[in-house]
């Protein structure tokens, strides 16, 4: 099965500096992850910065751009030892083949983590709720957020967004996404994001978040933290 990526662009696996691997888009001149350490990274921001900033159960996150599966994994691996129900939501428009992600070394490179929960994520249905284990469930949709529409029912607690840098994939940081996912968070549910500019900052303020900077991973000054406020 070929690649869904390499349709309209090459993907080419690297090394981050913290040894775990990203992926390269040569067509965008983008990384996945930071080239100065994805697992690192992907730690600090969305567990550190995340999942450990909210008591929500169950807890429900959503995350905006699913990519390698790494912050899925280290999520399902920390509800796993918090024994902490999560329910996980994810889009992608460009789901990566067999032979791409079982190739990232993330189990390698995180030996107390359990590998089957990697591979259990990455082959669950698309399109359907999966359970991974007792503590975690996972839906995956093949979609691109311009046009997806959430169901009105579904609410989250926390929100994980990584998609492409915004100089990069203007359109997924637009208002009408950022509305339609704010009016998805429950009262004081956060979000982040490895993104730390202004006008995203601005512009989620003024859809109802309480902003605010934090320091970043290794590589990054800041990150983007906001929790939707309690009226």
């Amino acid at each position: 099965m070929q690649d869904q990526f390499s349709k309209i662009m090459k993907v080419t696996l690297t090394e981050t500096e913290d040894g775990s691997h990203t992926l390269y888009v040569p067509e965008m001149d983008e990384h996945y992850h930071s080239t100065h350490g994805a697992i690192q990274e992907s730690e600090h921001i969305f567990i550190q910065n995340g999942f450990l900033t909210t008591t929500a159960q169950p807890l429900q996150i959503l995350e905006v751009g699913f990519g390698t599966g790494l912050n899925a994994w280290l999520t399902c691996n920390e509800a796993t030892k918090a024994q902490r129900a999560v329910s996980y939501f994810t889009t992608e428009f460009y789901p990566l083949s067999p032979d791409t992600w079982e190739k990232l070394n993330y189990c390698n490179m995180h030996p107390d983590y359990d590998p089957s929960l990697f591979h259990a994520i990455h082959k669950a249905s698309w399109e359907e709720k999966v359970g991974i284990n007792n503590f975690f469930s996972i839906e995956k949709h093949k979609t691109d957020m311009t046009s997806f529409r959430f169901e009105k029912e579904i609410t989250f607690d926390l929100v994980y967004y990584d998609a492409f840098a915004p100089g990069k994939q203007p359109e997924m940081w637009n208002r009408s996404i950022f509305e339609q996912i704010v009016n998805q968070m429950n009262p004081g549910a956060i979000f982040v994001t490895y993104c730390a500019k202004g006008s995203i900052r601005r512009l989620l303020t003024e859809l109802g978040l309480k902003m605010e900077r934090r320091p970043g991973p290794p590589g990054k000054k800041e990150i983007l933290w906001g929790q939707k406020i309690i009226k």
